[in-house]
């Protein structure tokens, strides 16, 4: 009699079912949601609240990601600040408008981590983690001084493509030039000519100001 078959049998089938896990988990991870595209953040830290500021964050390659103010809006009582006149590195006395808001991001999954982000109002710079959300709708900011446990979170809101439409064309040219030369192309354009072949990225609504959540005390 052989014992051995029945021994065989049951670990080609672990084998076999180890294999098609492997095969089913690759396809998931590359479609992990992405912080890339349009966010907004509003006044309440809902939806609906009134927008404050828009942030379009960048791929800038080598696992490096980065968010510019994209678009700013008015809000009562409060003055605008065209110009970073407190910054005290690089970014002094830059445009808001387009300004590096969120630097040195390293994606690790949904969760981007060891940045900073920039208060334009006071120059003031905070350590930073981004985390999106698994339908890639929500981006939660995470604003620290020494620790993420010392932190406070803010979520912020993926924009449709078409918000695109409503930004400065000079940030669309410096930050989105495929969506540029699209825009500007000729309608009936073949793909290869200036129409270019991009679609215009993902956008995403943010919540509050234009600076992080200050850590709990």
């Amino acid at each position: 009699m052989n014992t051995h078959r029945p021994i065989r049998i049951v670990a080609w089938a672990a084998v076999a079912a180890f294999t098609y896990l492997l095969a089913a988990a690759a396809p998931a991870a590359a479609a992990e949601p992405t912080a890339v595209g349009l966010w907004q953040r509003t006044d309440t830290g809902k939806p609906t609240g009134k927008p404050v500021v828009w942030v379009l964050m960048l791929d800038r390659g080598n696992n490096l990601y980065e968010g510019i103010v994209a678009k700013t809006f008015a809000q009562p009582g409060q003055p605008e600040i065209a110009v970073c006149e407190e910054c005290e590195d690089d970014r002094k006395d830059q445009p808001v408008l387009g300004i590096s808001l969120i630097r040195d991001m390293k994606r690790k999954g949904r969760v981007y981590e060891n940045g900073n982000i920039l208060d334009p109002r006071n120059g003031d710079v905070w350590k930073a983690m981004l985390t999106v959300s698994p339908d890639g709708q929500i981006l939660t900011l995470r604003g620290y001084l020494m620790t993420p446990a010392l932190g406070k979170d803010e979520d912020w809101f993926r924009l449709p493509d078409t918000a695109i439409a409503q930004l400065d064309p000079a940030i669309v040219a410096k930050f989105m030039p495929e969506q540029a030369a699209a825009a500007a192309a000729p309608v009936g354009a073949k793909p290869g000519t200036t129409a270019g072949k991009a679609k215009a990225a993902p956008a995403l609504m943010q919540k509050g100001g234009m600076m992080a959540p200050p850590p709990a005390k």
